[in-house]
């Protein structure tokens, strides 16, 4: 890891963290992959370049992955195309926006009509243990300090439904800490 990956990645458990999120999003990746807060990249190592676009509002970061993965396309916001991708995913993004159902809105146009949203958020049980983590430097403290909204799977399920989609799948990780879903239209 270099120092511009670990500013990205602040906390000392933050990158076996991320490696979790990223082991269990892999097998629901398939097909033209939006990979939506891609950071410096990491989903590229299991994506064909030609199959791949990264979204980032940080362009430091966005450097970076398209200096390690120089084929794959990165961009700092959602292209305007539609529907051209089979799977949009979003790593421990979602509770980080104000409008969670607007970029669900977004994703799904972006979507080809049988493609899936991946997400993986952060449980709400867990969220003192997160912020006293990140006090002492365990995890990410601008990650704590950005949260907008926590969701357990009755809410995630929920706004699938409000945005005219399914969860077909959902897992918690790391201890319950975490929770991956993956929704597809109804």
């Amino acid at each position: 890891m270099t120092a511009t990956d670990s500013k990205h990645i602040s906390g000392l458990l933050s990158p076996w963290i991320q490696d979790k999120r990223v082991s269990r999003a892999v097998p629901f990746l398939c097909g033209r992959v939006l990979d939506f807060g891609c950071g410096a990249g990491i989903l590229a190592d299991y994506v064909n370049a030609d199959h791949y676009v990264g979204v980032d509002h940080d362009n430091e970061a966005l450097g970076v992955a398209q200096g390690k993965y120089p084929k794959h396309q990165f961009v700092s916001d959602l292209p305007d195309e539609s529907p051209v991708f089979d799977t949009v995913v979003s790593l421990a993004v979602i509770e980080h926006i104000a409008k969670p159902e607007e970029l669900l809105q977004r994703f799904a146009a972006l979507l080809k009509d049988d493609g899936a949203i991946v997400l993986t958020t952060p449980h709400p049980h867990f969220h003192r243990i997160h912020d006293m983590g990140a006090m002492v430097g365990l995890f990410s403290k601008d990650a704590a300090d950005d949260h907008e909204v926590m969701f357990n799977r009755k809410d995630l399920a929920g706004l699938a439904q409000r945005v005219g989609f399914q969860m077909v799948e959902y897992q918690r990780f790391l201890f319950g800490a975490n929770q991956l879903c993956v929704f597809r239209r109804r």
